[in-house]
């Protein structure tokens, strides 16, 4: 007779494993150019929950395209989760309710998440999510071509280039290993 495993999360089984801040696009997209793929990050204090975390949002979500744990550690005994969905214009409606889902896992209500977009933080409201949030791969490439021109700007100006781009952990694991 074979034994049945049934494992799954219950109701407030990740409470203090899933930090209160949710970063948009501080990363780069895996699963296509960033400019159609929008990259929510979590931080989760293991990696056992960061993998449920993983599963959760892959099995619940026919919208997040992707999930994945960081490589490595983020800081020490923290990690990260990646969720990639479509870049469209209910990316703010979702995130909000994705947050407010988390609820019964994590006894943390959607309101008490800063959303963490460019460097600032915001409440999970889907308004003021969709007014700093880029939506639309057309305007997302119009950022970075005009982000580009800044750039020609600030160099000529002596003054120090913007990022168009934050290096995922898979390019710090290989520079780290190649020692650049």
């Amino acid at each position: 007779m074979s034994k049945i495993i049934n494992e799954g999360l219950d109701y407030h089984d990740m409470v203090g494993q899933i930090e209160p801040v949710v970063s948009v696009d501080e990363y780069k997209a895996k699963m296509g150019k960033d400019s159609e793929v929008v990259t929510l990050s979590f931080i989760l204090n293991s990696k056992s929950a960061a993998q449920d975390l993983v599963q959760w949002l892959e099995v619940g979500y026919d919208w997040v395209m992707d999930a994945s744990v960081s490589t490595g550690e983020y800081k020490p005994g923290q990690w990260l989760v990646f969720a990639e969905m479509k870049r469209r214009s209910s990316v703010p409606k979702r995130i909000c309710e994705l947050l407010e889902d988390l609820y019964t896992l994590t006894d943390r209500k959607a309101d008490q998440y800063k959303i963490k977009v460019d460097d600032k933080e915001y409440v999970a409201d889907p308004e003021i999510l969709n007014d700093v949030i880029i939506t639309s791969p057309l305007l997302y490439k119009e950022k970075i071509k005009q982000e580009k021109e800044l750039n020609e700007y600030r160099t000529m100006a002596n003054l120090k280039a913007v990022s168009l781009y934050e290096e995922d952990t898979y390019i710090k694991d290989l520079k780290a290993i190649a020692r650049i």
